[in-house]
């Protein structure tokens, strides 16, 4: 059985966008996910057929606002390139 809740939601910027040109998606995943899982949530979610997953991990960050000071909290990316001629329809 397939968890679908590994690929948490799309993430949609500027880059990502320019990405999709290449057939790049880029997703913001749980940080337990593997590259296998990620595959086939994909497949399973929108029905295409992913070649390769990249992961890339992000750090904690801190942020300030006037006085205040917080964290970011640690996240994961994956990015899913698909075979040529599919694509994946966000919104």
């Amino acid at each position: 059985m397939i968890d679908r809740s590994l690929v948490q939601f799309p993430h949609v910027t500027e880059k990502s966008t320019l990405l999709g040109g290449q057939n790049k998606y880029v997703f913001i995943v749980k940080p337990d996910a593997t590259k296998n899982e990620i595959k086939k949530v994909v497949h399973a979610l929108y029905n295409v057929n992913p070649i390769a997953v990249a992961i890339v991990n992000l750090p904690r960050k801190t942020k300030g606002f006037g006085k205040n000071r917080g964290t970011m909290s640690a996240r994961k990316k994956a990015i899913v390139t698909l075979k040529q001629g599919e694509t994946i329809t966000i919104q």
